[in-house]
């Protein structure tokens, strides 16, 4: 099949340090093109892919200080998009809902997975309006909201094997939190069980610009306990070696996450994850299995003491199971054959 992957412009393909969606569209980029498909990436020209590459902006949008604002970017990467729709079978979008008004024609080969939350009163009539237009969901958590949305399917993120290896024996005897530093990832809250179960946290998040503020009121006083240590942001490299050693990964968010990246790339080194029951969460960590789904510091912290009561070994066989690139792969093309036989749906 010939297939365009149309990536957001904020990182690269795949980001050098945090960005989730770039990340697994990479991941499915290269198992495609791995699997003989004729594979075109429209990304920032800094990326790195066996595909081939239009670059739609030189490079990473949140690291050209010039930048100020990114829709002309995106905009004029859809425009190229556009142009070139002919060429191919399916075109994947992995940019929200900005193209949508000028893919209508295409929409018997056209795709959007839909990274972000769902659940915001403003996008009901957007995708009311836009029915005929093919959607996948990374969660069935994230739908809900637009349960009048034209779902063609969900599909779980996937993560190549050697990204994060397997693990069996951690050295390290601390908890992990990895992602972005914000009210709603909960790092707070982290913090606090982490200090209650007398463990180390060993924090990996991003700074964004908009979070500054939070970041130097709430979040710098708590720094200075000698159990918290504050890494920054990792790159892949790192991440294997922060994941893998940890006891646990925290996961405590306050929003409806749909999906969570990293508790997947947790569970790949078989380490298990402690996460609140919100969003996808439910649908990714097995209660007893390869984690705890608590909903209280209390319940979180006793989770950690139970830690010992995990199987490694099971974690990293859930994974393989579940939440490989393959399967996410093997999903999407599922999804990509039905489109042209999906009859349209007329517009409202």
């Amino acid at each position: 099949m010939k297939i365009a992957q149309i990536a957001p412009l904020a990182e690269s393909v795949p980001p050098r340090l945090y960005g989730g969606t770039e990340r697994v569209v990479s991941y499915l980029t290269e198992e495609l093109v791995r699997l003989g498909h004729d594979v075109t990436l429209f990304a920032s020209g800094d990326s790195s892919t066996s595909a081939r590459l239009v670059a739609c902006s030189p490079r990473a949008l949140r690291l050209d200080e010039r930048v100020k604002d990114a829709l002309p970017h995106h905009l004029l990467m859809i425009e190229r998009v556009r142009s070139r729709a002919h060429e191919f079978d399916v075109l994947h979008f992995h940019i929200e809902h900005v193209h949508l008004p000028l893919f209508r024609s295409f929409a018997r080969k056209s795709v959007t997975t839909l990274h972000g939350r769902l659940d915001l009163p403003d996008l009901v009539p957007l995708y009311r309006e836009f029915d005929d237009m093919p959607l996948v969901s990374i969660s069935d958590a994230q739908r809900r909201p637009l349960a009048h949305a034209n779902w063609v399917g969900t599909v779980y993120h996937g993560l190549p094997a050697p990204v994060c290896p397997y693990n069996p024996a951690p050295r390290g005897q601390y908890l992990a939190f990895l992602g972005r530093v914000s009210p709603e990832k909960g790092l707070e809250r982290a913090i606090e069980i982490a200090r209650r179960a007398g463990k180390r946290l060993r924090i990996a998040a991003k700074v964004d610009r908009t979070e500054v503020g939070y970041w130097r009121s709430r979040i710098l006083p708590l720094l200075s306990d000698p159990l918290v240590e504050f890494i920054g942001e990792v790159n892949e490299e790192q991440k294997p070696t922060l994941l893998g050693n940890a006891a646990a990964l925290l996961f405590p968010v306050d929003w409806p996450e749909p999906f969570g990246l990293a508790m997947i790339e947790a569970m790949s080194c078989g380490t298990p994850v402690i996460a609140w029951p919100n969003g996808s969460v439910p649908e990714i960590v097995e209660h007893g299995v390869n984690g705890f789904v608590v909903d209280s510091v209390e319940k979180a912290v006793a989770a950690v003491h139970d830690i010992p009561r995990i199987d490694r070994a099971q974690v990293r066989r859930r994974f393989d199971e579940r939440f490989s690139a393959a399967r996410m792969t093997r999903d999407y093309l599922g999804v990509y054959r039905s489109l042209a036989r999906k009859p349209l749906v007329s517009a409202a």
